[in-house]
């Protein structure tokens, strides 16, 4: 899997709430039948991290939990509402091509 391709994943699950790295690939198993390896999962994080995509939440996402929970930013919901409005044009011109009426 491609880095940018498991950094939109990671940014998808966190859009739904504060996620820890655990919960996030199990939250990318759900979606895509697959999880990421720890290096592509790491990696993401801290590359969405060093773009301030994502940051560490303030509280907890469950009481005395102790791994590091993440949570989207507003740039990071920015850039994904952005990303995911282009993939679903592309996807949408590719049914078409294909003879595939997207809905």
């Amino acid at each position: 899997m491609h880095s940018n391709d498991a950094q939109m994943l990671v940014l998808t699950v966190l859009a739904d709430g504060p996620r820890h790295g655990y919960a996030i690939n199990t939250a990318i198993e759900e979606l895509t039948g697959r999880k990421l390896g720890p290096g592509s999962l790491y990696g993401a994080l801290s590359r969405l991290e060093t773009r301030e995509l994502i940051r560490p939440a303030d509280e907890p996402a469950e009481p005395g939990e102790r791994h590091r929970t993440m949570q989207i930013t507003d740039t990071g919901r920015d850039l994904l509402r952005t990303e995911l409005q282009q993939m679903a044009r592309v996807s949408a011109a590719g049914l078409r091509a294909l003879g595939i009426n997207p809905a």
